[in-house]
């Protein structure tokens, strides 16, 4: 049978016709090339290293995640429908991705026609709230991290904690942690999920955190909740709903617990006047690495978290210390689709050979740490950083993280702590690392940092341009850049000298002429901008 089916397909009369010209692709769409600059990547991990418990833990998880996911999308723009009933696919698509029609990886400009500038104030405020009538309002909550304004019936300011403006999606999340909390056998995990669903309640998270700080005997993690305010441009207080699943990576975590003993003595090492590193770090902090099997909310937006460093609380710090998770499958397709590449095109053959991914993980891993070092409170009456430093908290306090973390990671080096990679590695994979993240544009609070770090280190002659545009490291001067800057932010910090902050941002958060020629010839070679992902049950094989 085979052998005349053979025949008579050689006698067929089709093989008289020609073929028929293959027809020319159409050009594709700008947004279709935008959509396309985030190479996609399967969420998964290894599932048997869970019990029958935790696996029927998360689809409960997942669920609620979804739900953390529609509030994050009434926060940051309101009505998700306007967005998937958009008739161009791409288009559609594109709004997704950004959670609204503002492009998060170029300074958020619409792409969506008929919708202009995104407002400061996101969902959090009303829409024409200016920031004078803000600081006129008198209402001892409304600078809560939990609290909406919005108007009353006469256009009067008022304020509504979230979970009673968000009451409908908040009852649907306890029902499911009721379900969850009734058959997790892990007693801290037990614990935790009953102190988050009191918070998501009443708003007040520190309890919720203290048990999660706690829970560190437990495979799997869920982080949940209102946690970051880069959202809120208006006033940076705002938190946004998100979640992460998340799968413990014993073996290599087992790596990294030697490191939280020695934060304090690191804090004091640092190249700064010791009044502006005061602060004294819990060691009660644990530093894990995962695999994360879920994004939702604000972590997925736009560019992808790939490190997390929770909680913000300076209470819960202070008492506890802070968790440290770097998730690893994340940050690897990171590094292979575009950090990699990037250095290929930008860093001199010569020193190539110094990008690799294990300094991309020391360099994240303490940045991390960083967060949790410098001060917590201004020395001249300010009182918190945080509050002192007003709308440039967060691109400075980004710009602490990174910076320390990188000295941190030299200092290992030096004391022989960190084995695997070399003071030139750590220096080299950092450099292309700030190429990679002003990719995400000065809308961004880690963009903006990253983008003073860059000509910090150009000014400072950390390195320079051969005659073919690529980088040439000099990494003596890289060292003193690296103790210059730590010493800057934390006077900056300590101080709470906003007016500085917020000048040095403006000079030197942009993106100048030399580097723009670079990161168009990056972009020009197609190399992604970031990672988005097939996530779900099915991907991860439950």
């Amino acid at each position: 049978m085979i052998v005349a089916f053979g025949c008579i397909a050689m006698l067929m009369p089709a093989c008289k016709n020609k073929p028929a010209e293959p027809k020319e692709e159409a050009p594709k769409s700008e947004l279709q090339l935008k959509v396309e600059e985030y190479a996609t990547f399967d969420l998964t991990t290894d599932i048997s290293k869970l019990s029958a418990n935790d696996k029927e833990l998360i689809p409960i998880f997942f669920e609620i995640g979804q739900i953390m996911d529609d509030l994050f999308w009434k926060q940051t723009f309101g009505n998700k429908k306007k967005m998937t009933g958009l008739k161009d696919p791409w288009m559609r698509e594109f709004a997704l991705l950004n959670y609204g029609p503002w492009d998060r990886l170029d300074d958020d400009k619409p792409f969506v026609p008929d919708y202009k500038e995104k407002p400061l104030t996101a969902r959090y405020y009303p829409q024409d709230l200016t920031l004078e009538e803000y600081n006129a309002y008198d209402d001892p909550n409304k600078g809560s991290h939990y609290t909406i304004l919005t108007r009353d019936e006469n256009g009067a300011l008022k304020t509504v904690w979230y979970h009673e403006y968000y009451q409908e999606e908040i009852s649907k999340v306890c029902d499911l942690l009721d379900k969850a909390i009734d058959i997790c056998e892990n007693a801290s995990m037990k614990k935790y999920l009953a102190e988050r669903k009191k918070a998501l309640l009443t708003d007040d998270y520190f309890q919720s955190d203290l048990a999660w700080m706690d829970m560190k005997d437990s495979k799997l993690d869920f982080v949940f909740g209102p946690i970051e305010n880069y959202d809120d441009k208006l006033n940076s207080v705002k938190t946004s709903y998100e979640a992460f699943v998340l799968v413990k990576d014993e073996e290599e975590s087992g790596k990294l617990s030697k490191f939280v003993a020695m934060l304090p003595q690191l804090q004091k090492e640092l190249p700064c006047d010791p009044k502006y590193k005061n602060y004294v770090p819990g060691t009660s902090s644990d530093m894990n690495v995962y695999d994360v099997i879920f994004y939702g909310g604000d972590c997925n937006a736009g560019g992808k978290t790939i490190a997390i460093n929770l909680p913000n609380d300076d209470k819960v710090q202070a008492l506890k210390g802070s968790r440290r998770f770097q998730l690893r499958n994340a940050m690897r397709a990171k590094f292979d689709m575009i950090m990699k590449p990037i250095g290929e095109i930008v860093i001199e053959p010569s020193q190539q050979n110094h990008i690799n991914f294990d300094a991309f993980f020391w360099n994240v891993t303490f940045h991390e740490v960083g967060h949790g070092l410098g001060v917590k409170q201004t020395i001249n009456g300010k009182g918190s950083v945080d509050a002192a430093m007003r709308t440039e908290n967060s691109n400075w306090e980004e710009a602490k993280a990174d910076i320390i973390g990188l000295h941190l990671v030299l200092s290992l080096i030096e004391k022989g702590e960190i084995d695997n990679i070399t003071v030139e590695d750590a220096i080299t994979t950092y450099i292309v690392g700030l190429l990679r993240s002003v990719r995400f544009g000065a809308g961004d609070a880690h963009g903006v940092a990253n983008m003073m770090c860059y000509n910090f280190f150009e000014d400072a002659g950390a390195f320079t341009r051969n005659g073919n545009d690529t980088y040439h490291i000099n990494y003596d001067k890289a060292q003193k850049a690296v103790n210059d800057w730590i010493a800057t932010i934390l006077k900056t910090q300590a101080e709470g000298n906003f007016e500085y902050a917020s000048q040095f941002s403006s000079e030197h958060g942009t993106i100048p002429p030399t580097l723009q020629k670079d990161l168009d010839r990056i972009n020009k070679a197609g190399i992604p901008r970031d990672i988005r992902f097939n996530q779900g049950l099915r991907v991860l094989g439950l």
